[in-house]
């Protein structure tokens, strides 16, 4: 990848990318729903994808994780059904961090060997990989089989709640009591409430949970399947003890440094705030000194109060991250969208950003743990808990997203095809997610997939519009006014307060690379359901920055048709900066203008 341009990643979830069984039964275990493998990200999809516009293929759930799914025969027993969420079981509940799950292989006993093909075909298709890290929590049941001298929780001190060198946080004397999900019964499974391993015993003392519960009975909708790990800050307490390094930060070098070592470019840290920053320094340190041009990206939110060690997630990118999700910017996107907020909330969350900020965002619309855009819109609740209606939001909101800044960007594996998340999978309900945690494939996706000729051949006229059009965006990512770092919000300019021509429903930003004699600008229609027209200015010093020619051309490249090349004016750029140029933008949509 050349070394001026965007990353373009694609979250591709193994279990269900290249999955057509569309029987998806409720509960459907692995031979009634069926799974899909390593092999099925073939060459063909590979190229496909690499021709969409992908930098990075982030697989997703590769890591061995707690199961239902009996592989005695060679020597994993199904796990504990009290702590295992989905037939399938999550996939942030890792139950081996030297291992990658037999599902996804054709040959469970070959399951690694599958594994690294892939890499090699990721990479000599042009693209690189990234790989879940989960290093907050691991599954109750850990228990490595590939490395068992280095498990987690080996050499403990069960006595104490916090110690420097556990890989656990303790709760002395106590047993784990457990309430499964009341609305998950699956035929044939029973629950005891019971977990032998966590039983008050001796060498048996239960844990704090992943989600920093520190109760021995953790509720239903809490992340009871999982354990805290400990990186020696006592999240009870706010008190780090970093000298001599804790061992849990030793053994997660030794995981990255194994999984580096199978060819993986990069890194998707789950949770990582709720990881002290001394922890991350020292770890992103080693990583880049094997390779230093490994990604890491770190999903966090803002810190809402509480116990966790990064309340300021710029932190995340003193400490080494390249960037970390952007989520204030799609929460004021899907808040304008459920009325509850408005284009000027968006734009603070993008205006204030300095160059550096700005690039260290990872934009998104979807990924698995957002209700798909698809879905149905729910008012006068959190983002959350809504969609965005109808996959054509897409059409006005991605390249907003993608397009603001020269951070990475993320497509959810099936978000190009409309993929909508709907119905009850079995753990998961009826959210507008497409589950993590149950046997499935994703009907709309299926059909580009089209018995794994990955042509598209079944997909529908407006199915296929849309996944020409996210091409084409993506193509537009490289673009160099979008690579470079200028960036100018011009909410503040265009808009009915300062031109009578201006309404306020038009949103407008441009990117530039300064000096360049050219810029991109975007603009928006925020208008509901109506179409919109309106003049659209320059300001003096935007033009002055970029250093526009005079006269100046003013062309169209990018609307719901996607690529083009249709000029709309030519003109003094006097008479750009006093009178604009026109815009017929319709409903639900954003246009890319370049002005040169």
């Amino acid at each position: 990848m050349p070394a001026a341009s965007k990353v373009v990643i694609y979250q591709l979830v193994v279990r269900y990318f290249g999955n057509v069984n569309v029987t998806n039964q409720v509960n459907g275990t692995l031979a009634q729903n069926g799974c899909g493998r390593f092999a099925d990200v073939s060459t063909a999809a590979l190229a496909e994808l690499k021709a969409f516009g992908i930098t990075h293929v982030w697989l997703t759930g590769c890591l061995r994780q707690a199961t239902l799914t009996d592989y005695s025969a060679i020597g994993m027993p199904a796990d504990d059904p009290d702590v295992t969420k989905g037939i399938a079981g999550s996939l942030y509940a890792v139950r081996d961090y030297f291992d990658v799950c037999p599902d996804l292989a054709v040959d469970a006993g070959q399951r690694m060997a599958e594994f690294k093909a892939l890499v090699d075909r990721i990479h000599t298709a042009g693209m690189r990989v990234l790989l879940d890290l989960v290093p907050n929590h691991v599954a109750r049941g850990y228990n490595s089989v590939v490395k068992p001298q280095l498990n987690f929780g080996l050499g403990d001190d069960q006595s104490t709640f916090f110690a420097r060198d556990n890989h656990f946080f303790y709760l002395v004397g106590q047993s784990l009591r457990l309430t499964h999900d009341p609305h998950w019964a699956p035929p044939g499974v029973v629950f005891d409430g019971r977990f032998p391993p966590e039983d008050g015993s001796p060498a048996h003392t239960a844990k704090a949970t992943g989600s920093n519960s520190t109760s021995a009975s953790p509720s239903a909708g809490d992340w009871y399947e999982t354990v805290k790990l400990n990186y020696g800050f006592d999240f009870t307490t706010f008190i780090g003890d970093y000298s001599p390094h804790p061992r849990t930060w030793q053994l997660m070098d030794q995981i990255l440094a194994y999984w580096q070592n199978q060819g993986v470019d990069g890194f998707r840290c789950d949770m990582a705030y709720y990881v002290p920053l001394d922890a991350w320094t020292y770890l992103l340190r080693k990583a880049r000194t094997r390779n230093p041009a490994s990604l890491f990206l770190a999903e966090s939110y803002p810190n809402g109060g509480g116990p966790i060690p990064v309340s300021n997630l710029d932190d995340l990118i003193s400490a080494g991250f390249d960037a970390f999700y952007h989520s204030d910017a799609y929460n004021a996107l899907k808040s304008i969208y459920q009325q509850i907020g408005s284009q000027d909330n968006y734009d603070g969350t993008i205006t204030h950003l300095s160059p550096a900020q700005r690039a260290g965002r990872l934009a998104y619309l979807e990924n698995h743990d957002e209700r798909r855009i698809a879905s149905p819109l729910v008012r006068n609740m959190g983002p959350g808990s809504s969609g965005f209606d109808s996959a054509a939001a897409g059409y006005q909101l991605a390249p907003l997203q993608f397009l603001f800044g020269n951070g990475p960007v993320l497509v959810f594996n099936g978000q190009e095809v409309g993929e909508p998340g709907a119905g009850v999978e079995g753990f998961n309900q009826d959210t507008g997610r497409t589950t993590t945690f149950d046997y499935w494939s994703m009907p709309e996706f299926v059909k580009w997939v089209n018995g794994h000729a990955y042509d598209g051949g079944l997909l529908a006229a407006d199915q296929q519009a849309l996944r020409h059009f996210y091409a084409d965006l993506l193509a537009l990512c490289q673009d160099s006014a979008v690579v470079a770092s200028g960036y100018w919000g011009l909410k503040y300019f265009n808009r009915s307060s300062q031109f009578s021509d201006c309404p306020d429903d038009l949103y407008t930003f441009a990117r530039f690379a300064s000096g360049s004699g050219r810029l991109l600008l975007i603009a928006a229609n925020f208008r509901p359901n109506s179409d919109l027209s309106a003049q659209v200015r320059i300001p003096q010093p935007l033009a002055d920055t970029v250093g526009l020619p005079d006269p100046v051309t003013v062309s169209l490249i990018l609307d719901r048709s996607g690529r083009r090349s249709d000029v709309l004016s030519q003109q003094t750029r006097q008479s750009l900066v006093e009178d604009g140029f026109g815009v017929s933008i319709p409903n639900q949509t954003s246009i890319v203008c370049e002005i040169q």
